[in-house]
């Protein structure tokens, strides 16, 4: 490993330090090299390389907002023995604890960001003397992604799409939704939501949504602090609504009274914000349902249920 990571960064010195760690999808090491420590995520299956690949463009993504810290990432590999690796910068981090109120806010400036660079560009662009220049960050006013990210192992599709109600159930719900007729055939889930889809407009309606930039896996495994404040990591960005990021962050705790009063002084509660947080939820159950099995089927046709009464 040390020689690949040498021949690659193009450094003289690698050596691994005794920091690792890991989840259920990926294993790291952290090495010190001449150009710094840096962090390698390996992974030996064959779809590691996409995986990869799209967590490199979203942590490339929220860096250029310089709105949150995230790692920066450096190179996708080929692994030594198959699969793929991520090198990226090393960040020393701790549990969030001390900084959840400064996450809510920068969060909320990270989900606003692309609405407040349309705001500028549409003001430029009336100013006499501004405007017509080489933008270097374009206004987004789609919703999608460059590449496929992956939640967990599974790929997302991210095909750019003008609106964000067929975005969210053509790509994210239906996807997962075949995994599990493929998986299980499950009848009274597939009826559900053919019931669901019928419903969804009307949560909707009288919204305007412009396109986030969201993390797109936010719960608390994914958050931490380092001694400057919070640090974001394992993203799965994609361009959609600002709301679909709170679900799974619901969902497992870890985000205290302080992160969510930070967060909404910056982006209020929207009608219906409630209702909305279940949908999103139930990407999440179902995409956890396709990764670890039926233990998440109740909690999917539960939010099912509720939403289509």
């Amino acid at each position: 490993m040390e020689d690949l990571l040498r021949r690659e960064l193009g450094c003289s010195s690698v050596k691994a330090t005794g920091h690792s760690g890991g989840g259920c999808i990926s294993q790291g090491q952290s090495y010190d090299t001449d150009i710094g420590r840096v962090f390698v995520k390996v992974n030996s299956k064959a779809e590691a390389k996409r995986m990869f690949e799209g967590e490199m463009a979203s942590l490339t993504a929220i860096l250029k907002t310089d709105t949150v810290k995230v790692p920066k990432p450096i190179k996708v590999l080929a692994g030594p023995g198959g699969g793929s690796m991520l090198v990226m910068e090393h960040v020393d981090m701790r549990s969030l604890s001390g900084h959840a109120a400064k996450l809510g806010a920068q969060l909320a400036a990270l989900h606003l960001d692309n609405k407040k660079l349309g705001e500028m560009l549409q003001k430029e662009a009336g100013t006499v003397g501004r405007g017509g220049g080489q933008v270097e960050r374009p206004f987004v006013d789609q919703f999608g992604f460059d590449v496929v990210t992956c939640c967990g192992y599974l790929p997302q599709v991210n095909d750019w799409q003008k609106d964000w109600v067929a975005f969210y159930a053509q790509q994210r719900i239906q996807p997962q939704m075949d995994m599990v007729e493929k998986g299980s055939g499950d009848r009274e889930a597939l009826e559900l939501w053919s019931a669901l889809q019928l419903k969804i407009p009307d949560l909707f309606r009288d919204l305007d949504i412009v396109p986030a930039l969201l993390h797109g896996d936010l719960w608390a495994g994914n958050v931490a602090e380092d001694s400057a404040g919070p640090v974001i990591f394992d993203p799965a960005s994609f361009y959609g609504h600002s709301e679909y990021e709170l679900a799974i962050a619901g969902m497992f705790g870890g985000f205290g009274r302080s992160f969510y009063s930070a967060y909404h002084s910056e982006i209020p509660r929207a009608p219906g914000f409630e209702k909305r947080l279940q949908l999103y939820q139930l990407f999440h159950y179902l995409n956890h349902w396709n990764h670890f099995g039926s233990g998440y089927r109740g909690s999917s046709l539960s939010i099912m249920r509720s939403l289509t009464k």
